[in-house]
């Protein structure tokens, strides 16, 4: 027989998990394993105020698991405040899978995935990230109904987030420069996979002079080839000339040895959670008179895609909001500089606003 006992206020308070939990103030973890499959991954499901948390699956060589934790924690409360943010009528969740994407991908392994994402009932959604093609999904699916970015359907959101990304790079350069146009500046682009690559299609097209870096050699040389792109090492990126760097790989590229090198007047990319600690970097950003935009409400292209699919909307709905991504950065850098305050506690204080106030709204009468 089992023993059990009754969970006091101690034995939370010691669990290192609820705590962690508590600190973004999730509602529920999932954690998946399969031992047939190999399967490893864990469900974050953060808030469901504005509607059922979508996000995508992430599947990427941790460390260990305490790194993947803290990783689906920051990364679903930052879909939270992307769909907030964006007036999208949904929650925030993430998931990701610990494995290599190169080597570990089976059938089986997504299948049985899309078996414990069926188990939540709706409350999470899933879709593409790193590490994740519309294929991988299409097995998500044969298990699941909750799971967006399908082969025929949407698809890849990768050129919803690029544009969305590049929309609010030209609303940075309108309050930095005083105007919108990129020809001519000097950008650095950080991780050229997917969403990177079509961002440098973008700025080449309006004459800007990009310069790109990638561990990824292959990806390196396609698009420094194709779009004329000026290769840069991954180390010596922080210390070029540019006006505008552009993460768009893994995130806290944004931390005390960075920001001692950059030297740009404006940071827009596309990859989540820049900053290594809101507060700290957040403010230093502000100080070193540098534009910030928040990476939650300027790569939120991509799950504006998966919205359309959700909710039966067209991809030309989804360009014509990912447009829109322009004047929220502008409106939440407009209010940083005004108010001296970092431009990611205005953007967190708006999606914190239409949470509150829709949650309100839900309350029985």
């Amino acid at each position: 027989m089992i023993e059990t006992k009754e969970i006091n206020a101690a034995d939370l308070k010691d669990n290192p998990v609820i705590a962690a939990m508590s600190q973004y103030n999730h509602e529920q973890l999932l954690f998946c394993n399969d031992n047939a499959t190999g399967l490893k991954a864990i469900i974050a499901v953060h808030n469901t105020t504005l509607g059922p948390a979508l996000g995508g699956t992430r599947m990427w060589m941790y460390n260990n698991e305490l790194e993947a934790l803290n990783d689906v924690l920051r990364l679903s409360r930052g879909m939270t405040y992307k769909n907030s943010i964006s007036g999208l009528n949904l929650g925030g969740g993430k998931a990701v899978i610990i494995g290599d994407s190169k080597k570990m991908k089976s059938e089986a392994l997504f299948r049985r995935f899309g078996k414990f994402v069926n188990s939540l009932g709706g409350k999470y959604i899933t879709a593409e990230d790193v590490g994740i093609t519309p294929q991988d999904m299409s097995w998500v699916n044969m298990e699941t109904n909750h799971v967006a970015g399908l082969p025929g359907k949407s698809g890849d959101p990768s050129p919803v987030t690029a544009f969305g990304t590049y929309m609010g790079m030209k609303a940075c350069a309108k309050k930095q420069f005083g105007s919108d146009s990129l020809s001519g500046k000097k950008v650095v682009v950080q991780g050229v996979g997917h969403v990177g690559e079509y961002l440098v299609e973008h700025l080449t097209k309006e004459n800007a002079e990009v310069f790109i870096s990638d561990i990824n050699e292959e990806s390196l040389k396609h698009v420094s080839e194709k779009y004329g792109a000026t290769v840069v090492g991954t180390d010596s990126i922080y210390d070029t000339d540019m006006d505008i760097y552009a993460p768009c790989a893994l995130g806290a590229t944004i931390n005390d040895d960075t920001l001692s090198r950059l030297n740009c007047s404006i940071i827009a990319g596309a990859a989540n959670n820049q900053l290594a600690d809101e507060k700290i970097h957040g403010k230093a950003v502000l100080d070193k008179g540098i534009i910030y935009a928040p990476d939650f409400a300027l790569n939120a292209g991509g799950v504006i895609n998966c919205y359309a699919e959700v909710t039966g909307q067209s991809s030309d709905w989804a360009m014509t909001k990912a447009e829109e991504i322009y004047d929220t950065i502008f409106k939440i850098i407009d209010r940083a500089k005004s108010e001296n305050i970092p431009a990611y506690a205005i953007a967190n204080k708006m999606a914190e606003e239409r949470i509150t106030s829709i949650g309100n709204v839900k309350l029985p009468l």
